[in-house]
This record gives C-alpha cells, structure tokens and sequence, in this order.
C-alpha cells in the first residue's frame, strides 16, 4: 500500500493555486514485502547521537518504495557532555541494533547499502575505535560524514516537501547531538531537480537534544531553564541567523522541520492517541499552533510525558530540550507556518544512491 504523506495544505497567501505536495522523494511503502523483479533493494542506516534508524527501499517513479524499517534509540552520545568517549553501555546497545539492521539487510537482499555516523562518533575520541568494532563484529562500514554532508543529506531528504511558490525556506534537523540548518533560496523550478543546488548558507550548531538536556536537565523543567536553553541555542544561531537574514523577507517564506521534536509536536496538536506517519508527514501547522503545542508540554511533567504513546519514556526527558531549540529558530526567523517531516537523512541517502545510479528518467522508472 502507498504510504501518502498527509498534506494539510493552508491557502497559498496571495495570487496562485494552493500548492500541492511534492512527489519526487516521497517515501512510498508496499507493506512488508518487497515486489521481486526489475531493480535490487537499497538500505540507508543514519547512525545518530540518539537514535539509530535504518530503510531499505526499492525504487518507484520518481522515488522509492520503503520495504523494511528499523528504528531504536540507543543514546550512543550518552554522556558526550561531560566526558570524550563513547561508554561501554552505549556502544553495547548499538551494537545490538546495528546486528539487527544488519539481518533486515541481509533479509531483504539488499544490493547497495550507505551507512553512516553522526556527531557522536564526530566527537568521541574512540569513534574510529567504534566503527572497527562495528566492520569486525557485525559487518557493517559505518561512515562518520563531516556537518556539511548531515546538513545536506537533511536538505535532500525532505526539501519535497517544501511550498513551490516559496521563493526561499529554512530547513532544519534537529539531532541528538547537533542541529543542522539551512536556507534554501529561490523557488523549485524542477521537483525531481537536486535541492542543495539551492543552498545559499547552512550550519551545524553543536547542541542537540541529548547535549542540551545533559547540560540543563531534562525531568523537571521549569519555564526559566527551558528559557535558559532557548539562550543557549540563540547564541548559537546567531551567526547563522545574520547570514540567513534575507530569507525571511522572501515572498511565501517558510521553515521546514525535521526531528522528533516537531513531529512530536504535530502528533500532539492533532491529538493523536499513537502517532501516525501519514497523518504527520507533510502536516502545516500554523506559529500559533506551534506556540501552543509547545506551551503544553512545558505544562507536563515527565511522567505525564513518558504516558504519552507519541513520546513515550526513552524522550520524555528530550523532548523539551528539542522544543527549546525549535523556539530559537522560530524567534530568529519568524514565520506563519511550519511545515512538518517525518523524513530526513535515511531519505537523502536513498535519493542520492538512487540519484546516482540513474534509476529514475523522464516519464518514470527505468
């Protein structure tokens, strides 16, 4: 079955049609089988300070059809705030998820694979040490990709999603250990054309969700240590902000979030009793709205978070530290609306491997 993404588009704000969702990398799913035949399996693995995520995918018309999923958060930066290394708890967890990762490719036939590593094992002294465990003890080369390749595998991956009449965007990733931004420019003039072509300044501030709850706390957070994080992401930003300046003023200009915290904060304004993919991908929500999503939870305590089945316990002390770095890009580039993906690097990859082997023409799949 194709998985739609669940495009709750406002009207267009003056002078067009109202634009509809992208295709080009949309991720399609075909349930739990693949269909044999015509063009091999590929696997994507984004290895984060938080979470360690894997798709295998083959390719559709103009984008990919997801075959298996695997997602568990292994909180491998566990820790990074206050010391150099990765922990032996965190690299035993990891471990234990890449081997699953490992058999779903294995499973799946998977003919092309890329796996990578982000700002945990940028960090760690012993990352390199980790990622000849990882080749000798479950068969799998991770790769630690520098900040500029993380910012743009997020561009890539969910850009689709972006307004087509906006004349420029910021895109955002809000990771474990850091968070990668972007401002795109210039409206789309092809949906299957590469978007970083677009990129007119990016950044990766070094604060994530795990960093900024380790350094503040993230059980019982108060509205003046949640303000204290927002400065913290703010001073950050800044540099970013002032060369990104211009972007707000753009006709149609909006933000682009991807993470768990905005989708967490889409399922919770659509009162969602367990999250749902299809109705958060791709959902508009409006700055009020946002405020206001963000205005509950710091309301919650952290048991009432960990109850919530869209947090759930392994976030529930994150999730506001997410929404803090949120708020410093919401105050440094104000917009009316913010549109929300649940896609991301695992989608970059898998474009630009499909990208670059030419599975995709004019007029559909080759």
């Amino acid at each position: 079955m194709r998985e739609e993404s669940a495009a709750t588009m406002p009207a267009r704000p003056s002078g067009g049609q109202t634009p509809s969702p992208a295709p080009a990398a949309r991720a399609e799913s075909s349930g739990t089988t693949g269909r044999p035949g015509r063009r091999g399996a590929y696997a994507a693995l984004d290895l984060g300070t938080n979470n360690c995520r894997l798709l295998v995918a083959e390719p559709a018309s103009h984008g990919f059809r997801v075959i298996d999923a695997f997602s568990r958060i292994v909180r491998l930066g566990e820790g990074l705030g206050n010391s150099d290394r990765l922990s032996d708890a965190a690299i035993e967890r990891t471990v234990e998820a890449l081997r699953v990762c490992r058999a779903k490719m294995q499973a799946r036939g998977v003919v092309r694979a890329k796996v990578i590593a982000t700002e945990a094992c940028r960090l760690a002294v012993n990352g390199a040490e980790f990622v000849e465990r990882v080749r000798k003890d479950v068969g799998l080369d991770l790769e630690i990709v520098d900040r500029q390749t993380e910012a743009y595998l997020a561009v890539t991956g969910c850009a689709a999603l972006a307004d087509p009449y906006s004349e420029s965007v910021v895109i955002f990733d809000i990771g474990g250990g850091s968070t990668e931004i972007a401002w795109l420019d210039g409206a789309a003039t092809n949906p299957s054309a590469d978007p970083t072509l677009r990129i007119r300044a990016w950044d990766s501030l070094p604060v994530g969700v795990v960093t900024l709850a380790e350094r503040h706390g993230g059980t019982d957070v108060t509205r003046m240590t949640f303000d204290g994080m927002v400065e913290e992401v703010a001073d950050l930003l800044a540099r970013f902000a002032i060369r990104a300046a211009p972007a707000a003023n753009a006709r149609h200009f909006h933000l682009l979030g991807t993470s768990g915290t905005v989708t967490t904060l889409a399922a919770m304004h659509l009162r969602l009793a367990r999250y749902e993919r299809r109705r958060v991908d791709g959902l508009w929500m409006s700055d009020a709205e946002v405020g206001d999503a963000i205005d509950d939870l710091l309301d919650t305590r952290l048991e009432q978070r960990a109850d919530n089945p869209c947090i759930g316990r392994d976030r529930a002390d994150l999730v506001l530290a997410g929404c803090a770095i949120l708020e410093a890009i919401r105050r440094a580039f104000p917009s009316d609306r913010l549109r929300i993906a649940d896609r991301g690097l695992r989608e970059g990859l898998l474009m630009n491997m499909m990208r670059e082997d030419g599975v995709w023409r004019r007029g559909g799949y080759r």
